[in-house]
């Protein structure tokens, strides 16, 4: 047996528990494992080393250090020439290079063998995993990753930007697209009269070739600045429409793209957002010059996947340092994880980490099977704003509950737990707030109510002998909106809450399951974690979602 040294045996005897690291973040979720039991072992053995990686003290060192040393932008150099350059640090470039190298940008587009048919999931696994390391580099590949389905209104775009889109080789020298083994893609959608009303944004778009066009305009929110690319919308003589403007020109000159600032944000701290303004600015039509929403919005929805999932992640990984850290500390003679306040309390939040992560891995799954299913193609068309809403909605809520289940050491950066924190509240309002959400849900309602039976079908299905009576209120619900438009979020929290019980019943999670449908769908309003009764086997529940090391 290694001998503690002395400064280890100074915090034990400090009553200081290690920190959470060295835990496969894959092999201790028992979920994440019983839902990947199908899958071929490369991909099983492929999502332990992730789970053995973003654990070790290496990567969680590395995500420190893209914390503490934002991007920092150089507008101009040394002679008074225009760079409009975003420097990143190392620790940025060496987190994008390992994701990179796993796909993340690109798995779901290359039909590879053992993800056929299964590709959204398996991808939704390693993004889940990797979330619980770092999220601020997930962004440029979420929106890489997404590109690909605007990009493909264009088939010419399509040809030319595709093989780099896709490669695994991250290259983030400053050089035309062209020229790179590897390219990533932004996004520039906000602009500050219109906000999440796109259709009053002012910039411009005069056509001046077969399917180029001249962009003239400023974006208030622009992520992330290096890309190579940036999909925006712009208006056009025939109405809204859709552009991918590369930043550097065939030659290596700046194509118009002039960065007035990034923005100081809350969280997201190792990713850059930036405001720009541009003028005789390049890009290529995607689609047809008036279904710019339209052909974005096949970006936008697996944008809001990523943050179904990446919320889930962080409640993960949130959650076990704290059931790690109150194993490892005794308060009035006993281990805090055992104190019944405390049990009922991680239990609590254990449930809803549980839900999350099985409603996100739902959703999917239904990605992956919605070109040969109705059923599946209804789910994800409903599902996807309901699972971004409720699983981004409560993280802020449970990362900071299990920040105080840590204690005042709980409120430090050193700490995992500060990043995630910091992070929680971006997926919210990234890509539709909660409102946008909510109205997303009524104009599917207004338009194909026939898709909400069939999710009403499947969740009475898989909830059992309740189901009949949990698919009486959700018609309820929405027999209610389409009198309020006000009362959307009962109808979405509602639905979120049935769908992730339904899905916790289905994959055989039993005990968890009823927990969960009792305690969200049959009690009454909650406002804080704890409420369990002793029904519930609370310290059952911490010990089979968060097995000990």
């Amino acid at each position: 047996m290694t001998q503690m040294t002395r400064t280890e045996q100074t915090l034990a005897d400090l009553n200081q528990p290690k920190l959470w690291t060295g835990i496969n973040a894959y092999r201790s979720d028992p979920l994440l494992v019983d839902g990947t039991a199908s899958l071929p072992k490369p991909l099983r053995d492929e999502f332990d080393a992730i789970g053995r990686q973003v654990t070790s003290a290496e990567a969680q060192e590395l995500a420190r250090m893209a914390n503490e040393s934002p991007p920092q932008l150089r507008t101009h150099g040394p002679r008074g020439e225009r760079l409009d350059v975003v420097d990143f640090h190392p620790a940025w470039h060496a987190l994008m290079r390992r994701s990179m190298a796993s796909g993340l940008h690109s798995s779901i587009w290359e039909n590879l063998p053992d993800e056929r048919g299964r590709a959204h999931k398996a991808r939704a696994v390693r993004f889940f995993l990797s979330a619980q390391l770092e999220s601020g580099h997930l962004c440029p590949l979420t929106m890489t990753s997404a590109s690909v389905a605007a990009i493909s209104a264009s088939p010419v775009v399509q040809r030319e930007w595709a093989g780099r889109i896709l490669s695994r080789k991250y290259d983030s020298t400053n050089r035309p697209a062209m020229q790179k083994s590897a390219v990533t893609i932004g996004m520039g959608m906000t602009e500050k009269q219109g906000g999440t009303d796109v259709r009053a944004n002012t910039t411009t778009a005069e056509r001046v070739g077969e399917g180029i066009y001249r962009l003239s305009g400023h974006k208030w929110f622009m992520s992330a600045p290096m890309s190579d690319a940036f999909v925006m919308l712009a208006q056009t003589r025939d109405g809204v429409g859709c552009f991918l403007v590369p930043r550097l020109l065939e030659d290596g000159t700046a194509n118009g793209l002039r960065f007035q600032r990034l923005k100081e944000k809350i969280g997201n701290r190792s990713n850059a957002s930036s405001e720009v303004e541009f003028n005789d600015t390049f890009g290529f039509l995607l689609g047809s010059p008036d279904a710019g929403i339209r052909t974005i919005l096949d970006m936008v929805t697996l944008t809001r996947l990523d943050c179904a999932l990446a919320s889930s992640g962080i409640m993960r990984a949130s959650l076990a340092e704290a059931v790690h850290h109150t194993r490892g500390r005794k308060v009035f003679g006993k281990n805090l994880v055992d104190q019944p306040i405390m049990t009922r309390v991680l239990a609590d939040m254990a449930l809803d980490v549980a839900a999350a992560t099985a409603l996100s891995l739902r959703l999917a799954e239904a990605f992956d099977r919605a070109p040969v299913s109705a059923d599946d193609a209804a789910y994800a068309r409903v599902m996807t704003p309901v699972t971004k809403y409720w699983c981004c909605k409560i993280a802020p809520a449970l990362i900071y509950e299990a920040m105080e289940c840590i204690g005042g050491s709980g409120y430090v950066e050193e700490r995992p737990i500060a990043r995630h924190y910091r992070e929680a509240p971006v997926n919210a309002i990234w890509e539709g707030s909660g409102n946008v959400m909510a109205l997303d849900v009524l104009r599917v309602l207004a338009r194909g109510k026939d898709l909400f039976e069939s999710v009403f079908a499947g969740i009475a299905r898989d909830l059992g002998p309740s189901g009949r009576k949990t698919v009486e209120v959700l018609r309820a619900a929405t027999s209610l909106c389409e009198r309020d438009e006000g009362a959307a979020r009962m109808l979405v929290e509602q639905l979120a809450l049935s769908a992730a019980a339904a899905e916790l019943n289905r994959i055989g999670a039993g005990r968890i399951a009823d927990a969960f449908l009792e305690t969200r769908l049959a009690a009454g309003w909650r406002s804080t974690y704890g409420m369990l009764d002793s029904r519930f086997d609370s310290a059952y529940i911490v010990d089979l979602l968060y097995p000990a090391a």
